[in-house]
């Protein structure tokens, strides 16, 4: 407990925060690339500590979020099938399709199970050799060695009867996208921690030297945040663009070399679409070679879903920043919670849940909302 209350200490706060006031000399916008990170900002106030000239604004940092709703509509096919066991972590289980979610397709008779990893569906698999148990595997580059190492182990121990259904994305493609739109306002990222752990943080330094702008690693804790913010605005001020590691005690420049390996040697980087991004040249994962046979939209010859959000979820502009969460004019009305339109209000770190969670009784929000 004495290790997080040094990441929350209230002072160590105060004092980040009046530095970043007193560093200053100008408007800036930050971008936190992790949902972990936006509900820190979010729940304690950070933004708020922070001058009204330093702007945060929250990026597509939650892999439920970003994942297409043509993938989910393909997850709902296969887990209405009979002979399907479907396997998922918890938070895509109310995630809407076009037209239901995973929990109304359970609750139709379909089998969908809760895993807390895809070793889990991989012992389903070996306990029902009569079905076949598929992994939704959705996730960032942190989550990806697992689903990795589950194919490895179902390749090793002959199961026929597991596969993928495969939504792995990789941040830095979607960085060097957010860079490149003509309306681009963010000047500085806040990169994600536990993607710097497995992955290094070497693959940003390219994205810093053609972009020309400062990428500070973070943690997920009130002073990890702070510092990073700090950073960047030091970097801005003075002119200059590097990654800085602000999250050392986790992080290290070359990664996890072994997870990386374990990953080159199964997964393969491919365009890939994004909520709200649209399509990005390596901005996903598929599975190569021979492994492809473990590949659930080949397996089921899973069509090709069209990947439009229903018309009144402006989902696509929070995760690209464009809007906060409480502009929307279906936040906190039409979509709740307990009746999302999207995936930013159910995924546990989407900027919409958080800011419902945290703020929705807020006097700057709109007296339409309110």
């Amino acid at each position: 407990m004495k290790y997080v209350d040094e990441f929350r200490n209230p002072d160590t706060v105060q004092a980040l925060a009046q530095r970043i006031a007193a560093t200053l000399t100008r408007p800036w916008t930050l971008m936190e690339v992790c949902g972990g990170q936006t509900h820190a900002i979010v729940k304690h106030g950070l933004d708020r500590l922070l001058p009204p000239s330093l702007e945060l604004i929250h990026g597509p940092g939650c892999p439920v979020c970003v994942t297409p709703q043509g993938v989910i509509d393909q997850a709902l096919e296969l887990a209405a099938r009979p002979g399907v066991i479907f396997c998922s972590f918890g938070d895509m289980l109310r995630v809407p399709g076009t037209q239901t979610d995973l929990l109304a397709v359970k609750a139709r008779g379909g089998d969908v199970r809760m895993v807390y990893s895809p070793l889990d569906a991989l012992t389903l698999a070996r306990q029902h050799p009569d079905k076949q148990v598929v992994f939704f595997a959705v996730g960032f580059e942190t989550t990806a060695p697992t689903s990795a190492m589950a194919v490895r182990q179902a390749e090793a121990a002959g199961l026929d009867n597991f596969s993928l259904l495969v939504s792995h994305v990789r941040v830095p493609p979607a960085l060097a996208v957010l860079l490149s739109a003509p309306d681009n306002r963010v000047q500085g990222f806040l990169a994600a921690g536990h993607v710097c752990a497995v992955m290094g943080y070497w693959e940003y330094e390219p994205i810093v030297a053609a972009h020309r702008v400062p990428i500070a690693v973070t943690g997920f804790e009130p002073v990890d945040v702070l510092r990073g913010v700090l950073d960047c605005v030091e970097q801005l001020e003075q002119g200059r663009h590097e990654v800085s590691n602000r999250y050392a005690r986790a992080v290290s420049r070359d990664g996890n070399r072994p997870a990386q390996q374990l990953l080159g040697q199964v997964f393969e980087p491919v365009d890939m679409a994004w909520r709200g991004l649209g399509v990005i040249a390596g901005g996903g994962l598929a599975l190569r070679g021979g492994y492809r046979r473990f590949d659930a939209a080949e397996r089921f010859a899973l069509g090709v879903v069209p990947t439009d959000e229903a018309g009144e979820c402006m989902s696509g502009e929070v995760l690209t920043g464009r809007i906060k969460p409480w502009q929307c004019p279906a936040f906190g009305g039409d979509c709740t919670p307990e009746h999302p339109l999207g995936a930013t209000m159910v995924s546990s770190e989407g900027a919409c849940a958080a800011y419902y969670r945290y703020r929705r009784n807020d006097a700057k929000f709109s007296p339409k909302v309110w």
